[in-house]
């Protein structure tokens, strides 16, 4: 037995470069689980520059330098963050405080057409066992609303505080942007000089992960743009929220869309109920979401993404477990570095084998 680990150890960790790119992997997942909630500020602002570096690069392109380009497209996100948070961040509370003011009488809708089911099919279920049901719903309604509430009446302390991270958020952003060869630089200078294995899984994931990242903004905005102009032209309620709830659901790859689809069906039927507008909703809704999954993922992600689906809902059990809504976010990427990874490693071992390279 010990003769086995003995073997698979100097296959597998008998090159230098295996070892440090370990021990790199290790220390990255380590600061980043313990330390997460902290650096929420350092990974939004680096998401956000991998999605803005594409732009820029496009004007660098055109023949200006890399400082007026990255404050040109640094201006116009900044313009629109502004705007949003002017315009669509107060009617989004609002409609949040009266979709949840509503809730207990959609309870009661659902409730009341439930209760049919017992004169219906007698033997199936009893109005007691409904009834235990809705009383579960309702508690669990409360104090989600209760959570609401107490996050609507915050602090100032609790509000200063978030203005502070938006704003280093904002300047870190900035100078990822500005200086991204320079920062590249210093991290370079601490790493060991023999990195090519390091280098290999990184140039691999750096191309990805922007890919990724700028594929997966644009289709949370299409999809929730979509989803928004559709519910209006349909008259729904609360079009806004859903709407941003449906773009936000594509962070979760086969279960958001599913589990969006409870409030959306919830608002729809206490507004219109068994009718045909009931009906037509639903199938717009269902419509936008097979484009995107037939459509705009293939475009968007043919090439950032090549994982088989169980793969993916592997990650994102495992990384959302450690790391809850950053680890679902990343779940693809950060499955597509271990892919790279488990690429690279025998790779780098056999290349190092004496036998092999005779």
């Amino acid at each position: 037995m010990i003769e086995i680990l003995k073997n698979w150890y100097e296959r597998h960790f008998s090159n230098p470069q295996v070892v440090i790119l370990a021990l790199l992997l290790i220390s990255g997942f380590t600061v980043v689980i313990a330390f997460g909630d902290i650096l929420m500020p350092l990974l939004a602002a680096v998401v956000i520059a991998y999605m803005l570096e594409a732009p820029v690069l496009k004007i660098q392109n055109r023949g200006l330098s890399r400082k007026p380009a990255s404050i040109f497209v640094f201006t116009i996100f900044f313009a629109i963050v502004t705007i949003s948070m002017l315009g669509l961040v107060p009617l989004l509370f609002e409609q949040v405080y009266q979709f949840i003011a509503e809730l207990p009488k959609m309870v009661g809708r659902i409730q009341q057409e439930l209760l049919q089911l017992p004169h219906e099919y007698p033997g199936l279920v009893t109005p007691s066992q409904i009834n235990e049901i809705m009383n579960v719903v309702k508690t669990e309604i409360g104090r989600f609303s209760q959570v609401v509430l107490s996050f609507s009446i915050a602090s100032l302390q609790g509000i200063i505080t978030w203005m502070v991270y938006l704003i280093l958020m904002l300047l870190l952003i900035f100078f990822f942007l500005k200086d991204k060869d320079m920062i590249k630089t210093w991290i370079s200078g601490y790493m060991p000089r023999k990195r090519a294995m390091v280098q290999q899984v990184w140039s691999e994931m750096d191309t990805q992960i922007g890919n990724y990242i700028r594929g997966k903004i644009v289709e949370i905005i299409i999809v929730g743009v979509a989803t928004y102009i559709g519910f209006v032209v349909m008259g729904l309620n609360y079009a806004f929220l859903l709407g941003l709830l449906v773009g936000l659901s594509v962070l979760v790859p086969f279960v958001g869309a599913t589990v969006v689809t409870i409030p959306v069906a919830l608002v729809a039927f206490f507004q219109f109920g068994w009718t045909s507008e009931f009906g037509y909703l639903l199938l717009v809704y269902g419509i936008i979401q097979a484009i995107d999954g037939n459509v705009i993922v293939p475009l968007l992600f043919s090439e950032a993404v090549n994982l088989h689906p169980v793969a993916i809902i592997v990650a994102i059990i495992f990384f959302g477990g450690f790391w809850g809504l950053w680890g679902v976010f990343f779940a693809i990427p950060l499955a597509t570095l271990v892919k790279a990874v488990l690429n690279a490693w025998p790779e780098a071992c056999e290349a190092d084998d004496p036998e092999t390279a005779s």
